[in-house]
């Protein structure tokens, strides 16, 4: 089970959250996002920071930085080491499992990334079979080499009820504001609800962005009857 930072809105939490950080940074990247991002109204939330492991990037020249798989290639395509990804997929499914151990279920977890975090996103809740509440995918990509990529229609009926948002900058010099569109264009061929939003900003995240998520996830809580 990955290392990870827990903050909680309320006692007994009944929604979770798990947020996967970005290349290079850790579960602390985001942590202070959750005052921002909360309502005071929302029923308690948990909020799952994990930490990835430490280990060699290649396009970093071999540097050892926590990164969810190595980044092998500057080309999209290739660029996600399919081992890893597997690996790091694992690694969500096993927070999941934890958290519906906890007695959150599945229908009122969120998965959300950024960066690396959100192409683990994606490749987690493509292949669901349990459906979550939904993916948050921020400055990302569908880490997919060309023959996965012509097989996205295998993509499980269930998954595709994850209602999915995602949000990239225009200005983007890490991740391709294109790769973004892709992604949406993708998901949403397959079925897959996307709110998508594009600003004029760099590999980053903003405040207007911010409000939108706010937003999508006051529709999320919505679905819930006991939050009425």
């Amino acid at each position: 089970m990955p290392e990870r930072i827990e903050k909680e809105t309320g006692e007994s939490p009944r929604w979770s959250v798990i947020w996967l950080h970005g290349l290079g940074a850790d579960g602390n990247d985001f942590a202070p996002l959750v005052p921002e991002l909360v309502r005071p109204q929302w029923p308690a939330m948990r909020f799952v920071f994990p930490h990835a492991p430490v280990q060699p990037v290649t396009i970093n020249g071999g540097m050892r930085m926590r990164s969810w798989y190595d980044i092998v290639s500057f080309d999209l395509t290739g660029r996600a080491d399919a081992k890893g990804v597997d690996e790091s997929v694992a690694r969500v499914d096993a927070l999941i499992a934890q958290e519906i151990e906890r007695g959150v279920p599945a229908s009122r977890i969120v998965l959300a990334g950024f960066s690396q975090g959100g192409a683990v996103t994606l490749a987690a809740g493509l292949r669901r079979t349990e459906p979550l509440a939904g993916l948050v995918a921020l400055s990302t990509y569908l880490p997919l080499g060309v023959d996965a990529l012509a097989r996205l229609d295998e993509t499980p009926v269930a998954a595709r009820s994850q209602p999915v948002f995602v949000a990239h900058g225009r200005q983007d010099p890490v991740v391709p504001y294109a790769a973004g569109e892709d992604a949406a264009r993708r998901l949403r061929a397959l079925g897959f609800a996307v709110d998508f939003h594009a600003y004029p900003m760099q590999h980053q995240v903003c405040l207007e962005e911010i409000d939108a998520l706010r937003g999508w996830f006051d529709r999320i809580l919505a679905t819930d009857s006991e939050n009425r």
